[in-house]
């Protein structure tokens, strides 16, 4: 440790490179519920910035099978689903929305056999659940291959969101080098 290091807090990310193995894959698992894609991204460390860490979740996530796939689909369903994400609101016709929004996701689920995914991190949280409709419109009439094919992108997408909250403090705001 230098000199001038002596006395400053860890950032996140040196707590999570310091982790013990278990960890650090319980804190990954939060982040997506891959148990593959954590003991993946827990083995590679120590990561020598946040965009080394994205970098090794982005290609963790292109890499996971059907069943690893599968697991993270239960653990967001376990973790409530995307209803969760959205603000509760008083704009007018809101109710019939977010009625609008349970048979949706009764659909989709009846339809695909797995709870929808979806990342709204880009969204202000009065644009979600619009947001959110929109996408189920989409998603509700994509082929079974190019769901498959979202809902993996959509995964991907919230485990990003989810280590860059973990890590926020490694970000530089404003820098380029972070993607979305």
């Amino acid at each position: 440790m230098l000199p001038s290091q002596r006395g400053t807090p860890p950032r996140p990310l040196d707590r999570l490179n310091r982790a013990t193995e278990q960890a650090a894959r319980t804190e990954l698992l939060r982040c997506c519920g891959s148990r593959r894609w954590a003991s993946r991204l827990a083995a590679h460390r120590p990561y020598p910035d946040t965009q080394s860490l994205l970098a090794a979740a982005d290609e963790a996530s292109y890499d996971l099978s059907a069943e690893d796939i599968g697991e993270a689909l239960a653990g967001e369903a376990a973790n409530g689903g995307p209803e969760h994400l959205l603000a509760p609101t008083d704009r007018p016709g809101v109710l019939a929305a977010h009625t609008a929004l349970r048979a949706a996701l009764a659909k989709y689920e009846s339809e695909f056999g797995h709870a929808f995914v979806i990342c709204l991190d880009e969204l202000p949280p009065a644009e979600r659940l619009d947001g959110m409709l929109a996408a189920l419109g989409r998603r509700l009439y994509a082929t079974q291959d190019e769901e498959r094919a979202a809902t993996a992108d959509e995964l991907r997408r919230l485990a990003r969101g989810r280590l860059l909250r973990l890590v926020v403090r490694d970000v530089t705001v404003g820098s380029p080098s972070v993607p979305d």
